[in-house]
């Protein structure tokens, strides 16, 4: 087949994708998120060995959020989608590629996360110490391509260092699930030429969490 049709693990990480994606919108303008779904983020990051993608991030509800901004993403018009949203998605896969082709920095990377995953032992995952290096690993590692991505929103907030921190630690999670979308074959012709498909499967895993 020329083109394989989307699959389950993949709109699994695309979610995540979106997840990390939206909520950098909803903090970016008003300076707070649902901790639950922030949460899901921050795990995702330091989940290097999964048992199956879905379990990288917890479960069907702990991604609802990228779920729903993803069919809302791909069900609106050219005029009426969230452009900040899909600029930082579009920005994140970009930057996964990016990384994908630099092993230096690759491995920079894995080594900061680790070692953030043995200060978490001592703190937790979301304590604001492990934010701040996570945040600072961004900085000195996908934050010194020459392509960045441009966050939209109130200065009040975007200056204050821990909604900064916590902006780049989901840009952090959204590239990791972007990887994530790669190695588990998803392909950029997915959100073109097989929407509908995407959206069926969003719709099929919506349904399947409200029956749980």
């Amino acid at each position: 087949m020329l083109f394989p049709k989307p699959n389950r693990d993949q709109v699994i990480a695309l979610a995540g994708v979106f997840h990390a994606c939206q909520l950098v919108e909803t903090l970016a303008k008003s300076g707070i998120c649902p901790s639950r779904d922030f949460e899901t983020s921050i795990h995702s990051l330091f989940e290097q060995n999964p048992d199956s993608t879905l379990a990288v991030f917890g479960d069907l509800e702990s991604l609802a959020t990228g779920l729903e901004a993803m069919n809302r993403t791909l069900s609106a018009t050219k005029d009426a989608a969230n452009k900040d949203l899909l600029r930082y998605v579009l920005g994140v896969l970009y930057l996964h590629k990016k990384l994908a082709g630099n092993r230096a920095m690759l491995n920079q990377v894995g080594e900061g996360i680790g070692k953030a995953a043995r200060q978490a032992e001592h703190f937790s995952k979301t304590h604001g110490n492990v934010l701040a290096n996570l945040a600072d690993l961004y900085v000195n590692t996908i934050g010194t391509f020459s392509f960045r991505i441009q966050v939209s929103g109130a200065p009040q907030y975007l200056q204050q260092p821990d909604v900064a921190n916590r902006i780049r630690c989901l840009l952090f999670a959204a590239i990791r699930a972007a990887m994530l979308w790669q190695q588990v074959g998803g392909r950029r012709y997915h959100l073109i030429l097989q929407r509908q498909r995407v959206l069926d499967l969003i719709h099929d895993m919506k349904r399947l969490k409200s029956e749980v």
